[in-house]
């Protein structure tokens, strides 16, 4: 009897010890009770929170009426004192026009010089015809002068005239190549000028991106955080005055390297949230992240070195999350999730 006692027992304890062991195979996933669905705990919500800043320094006049307060893409969120702006932009303006009177002036001083250029033609052309009679009243009177028929003053008045045509023509080539480069002058001037003019277009530009500055819209649809600023406060360029939650949102699970095996994008997803008493939502895998996040830390750890320990990284998820989910629009960037995988699923 005795015998039969101590055999039950042994059966008994390994039993205990086989479902033991079957328990701790099932807990851990391991073979036979490995599943097809990966899960982890290591997931977040995640968003596209935009900071609002100013991009000039000045005192706030304008806030917005509360916190979280939901904006449309162009609303105006903040406004700064534009009264220096507004003078700027004047400024600009007054100097464009002067560039631009400066400019026209050049254009009317290119038809001044081009029609003292012509004029100097003219004058030239006159000394010209001059030089031309007084060279042929010259061959005429020379061989006359030794013919005995005219006086040697006859032939010196000639000559002197001929000296003076010479050199009334030498005078007006002289006064066109002047006039000629007073053009080139005012045309190599103008290119200045109308430099001058593009650069006046560009501060009136600049002035008027800084004037629209001073108003902070909105760059899309979303909730408003916290405001961190206040009426008549001075803000320099950068300062935070609040943050802007969008509207689209996304999950980022961090799996272990080794759930990755039959993970691929358009697997479908399905996942609980911590902060809505664990209500069950679906989406599907959109991208991997190229790297773990290991290598995207500051401080990344160097294994290279003599003693050694495995240590099973993890690597990112984008999730996106399926349409017409009315829980959706409770999902805020920060909360965390639950994420399950199905690797033998169909991908869509």
């Amino acid at each position: 009897m005795q015998k039969i006692f101590r055999n039950w027992a042994t059966v008994f304890i390994l039993a205990i010890g086989f479902c033991g062991v079957l328990f701790i195979l099932y807990a851990w996933q391991l073979p036979p009770f490995r599943s097809s669905v990966e899960m982890t705990e290591n997931a977040y919500v995640r968003g596209q929170v935009t900071i609002i800043s100013p991009q000039l320094a000045g005192y706030i006049t304008d806030v917005p009426d509360r916190d979280y307060l939901r904006v449309k893409k162009g609303d105006v969120l903040f406004t700064l004192d534009d009264r220096i702006y507004v003078q700027k932009l004047k400024q600009a303006e007054a100097m464009l026009e002067t560039q631009k009177a400066a400019l026209a002036n050049s254009a009317q001083d290119k038809l001044a010089a081009e029609a003292r250029a012509r004029s100097a033609q003219a004058v030239l052309n006159s000394a010209n015809a001059t030089l031309v009679v007084a060279e042929a009243n010259y061959n005429r009177v020379t061989p006359l002068r030794k013919s005995g028929v005219m006086t040697q003053s006859n032939e010196d008045q000639s000559l002197s005239a001929l000296e003076q045509a010479r050199g009334a023509v030498s005078q007006a080539e002289a006064a066109l190549e002047v006039n000629k480069q007073d053009v080139q002058s005012i045309i190599v001037r103008r290119h200045s000028l109308e430099a001058a003019v593009t650069s006046a277009e560009a501060a009136v530009d600049l002035a008027k991106i800084d004037l629209n500055n001073t108003k902070i819209i909105a760059p899309q649809d979303g909730v408003l955080g916290e405001i961190g600023a206040k009426p008549g406060q001075y803000v320099n360029i950068g300062a935070q005055l609040s943050s802007l939650v969008p509207d689209k949102k996304w999950i980022v699970a961090n799996f272990k390297e080794t759930q990755f095996h039959g993970m691929k994008i358009g697997l479908p997803v399905t996942f609980t949230v911590d902060a809505l008493q664990h209500e069950k939502m679906t989406g599907h895998i959109e991208a991997f992240s190229p790297a773990t996040g290991s290598e995207f830390s500051v401080l990344r750890a160097d294994n290279a070195t003599g003693n050694f320990i495995k240590v099973t990284q993890r690597l990112p998820v984008r999730i996106a999350l399926d349409a017409d989910q009315p829980l959706a629009e409770r999902l805020a960037p920060g909360m965390s999730v639950i994420v399950k995988v199905d690797t033998s699923a169909k991908a869509e």
